[in-house]
């Protein structure tokens, strides 16, 4: 899974700590019950939606963003947008969240990020299959940050809606200051990873993880003080479990939406040792079959690379994707070479997450398409 190696045992330092930077710990064995309770079932269960798009009592889990906007002008951008939850025990329940914006025409990308602690961020209600989240990332060592708008995330059923505004001083890159507000309509039922949305570690865990692919989007960007209406593509991404680590040397993750109505999601996670074990995709046809990919079904070869001017970390930065059964061919670039996050403040890592160019081809015959690419595990080599 592509973010399985991470990162969220919560540390009690205060909210502006980096709530999700470790391993997760095991959860810690109970006392006996006074009175007799409901045996809770083991792993898996299938997967309901939308009950499922609700929190979880577990370890760990995250509701993900990703996607492609343009504006009236004719700008395109890229965002991602991400809540993050971690249970710890006796510990209250911990939160990050990372936001980030591509200039894909003007070559821009920025970011933010907030943490917090407590159960009021969640504000569903207990609503069956409902999510929504408020997160101001309070820091009680900076009283002015009880004054900023909460970012807020909310949906159930494939209808979302992504609000956050972030003054200058909270970002980092260019532009400076940016506000998103999108509301998110899925018109496919969801896809289940490795066909029923559970994917077993073995000792290391189990987790849960489904997939809209392609989720029309609509709304607005605010930019350094200018108003964009937008519409486009986003992808979602639910997981949720009580995994812990599965190796220890990061994963590359590839999301792409062609335009036959083809996606594509690409999991590949190294060991320590640089092998791989853990390799697989999902493609999403356009009539909605979904269809799982075991690693001998695709290849992804490397064809260049880029090496951050802030961090010094080296990352890929061009793949060739190879689907024979399907005939199809992706080459991939990033749209902005630099679209590197700094997160350690939050979740303890420097991962790179950007937007991308597209030449597919199915049968000989060109295809266009977006695409996003996540790599983690890169920020502890550099060159």
């Amino acid at each position: 899974m592509r973010r399985l190696l991470a990162v969220l045992l919560l540390v009690v330092a205060g909210c502006s700590g980096p709530v999700l930077a470790n391993p997760p710990a095991q959860r810690p064995v109970q006392a006996p019950a006074a009175e007799p309770t409901i045996p809770v079932a083991a792993d898996p269960v299938p997967v309901v939606l939308p009950r499922d798009d609700a929190p979880h009592e577990r370890l760990t889990e995250w509701w993900y963003y990703t996607g492609h906007l343009r504006d009236e002008a004719g700008g395109r951008w890229g965002f991602e947008y991400v809540v993050f939850r971690a249970e710890r025990g006796g510990f209250p329940v911990s939160w990050a969240s990372h936001l980030a914006l591509t200039d894909e025409t003007g070559g821009g990308f920025t970011y933010a990020q907030r943490s917090e602690i407590g159960p009021q961020v969640d504000r569903a209600g207990g609503a069956d299959g409902a999510f929504d989240f408020a997160i101001t990332g309070f820091d009680p060592t900076r009283p002015e940050t009880t004054e900023r708008d909460p970012w807020r995330m909310s949906g159930s059923g494939g209808t979302d809606r992504l609000q956050a505004s972030v003054e200058a001083a909270e970002t980092q890159g260019d532009p400076s200051g940016v506000a998103v507000d999108l509301e998110l309509r899925g018109s496919a039922p969801a896809a289940l990873h490795d066909r029923d949305g559970w994917i077993d570690f073995g000792p290391a865990g189990g987790s849960y993880y489904y997939s809209r692919t392609r989720m029309e989007a609509t709304g607005s960007l605010a930019v350094d003080g200018r108003s964009l209406e937008v519409e486009g593509l986003a992808w979602f991404d639910h997981q949720w479990g009580d995994f812990i680590a599965v190796g220890g040397g990061g994963w590359d993750w590839f999301a792409i939406n062609l335009d036959d109505g083809t996606d594509l999601t690409l999991s590949l996670v190294r060991d320590r040792d640089g092998s791989y074990p853990l390799v697989y995709g999902t493609l999403v046809s356009p009539d909605g079959r979904v269809r799982h990919l075991p690693a001998d079904a695709f290849s992804v070869e490397v064809t260049d690379r880029w090496t951050s001017p802030d961090t010094g970390f080296d990352y890929p930065a061009g793949w060739h994707v190879e689907v024979p059964a399907e005939d199809l061919t992706v080459d991939l670039a990033p749209t902005v070479a630099d679209q590197e996050l700094d997160t350690r403040a939050t979740t303890g890592v420097v991962y790179w997450e950007g937007s991308q160019r597209v030449r597919a081809s199915r049968g000989g015959r060109p295809l266009g398409g977006e695409a996003y690419v996540e790599l983690t595990g890169y920020a502890t080599r550099a060159r």
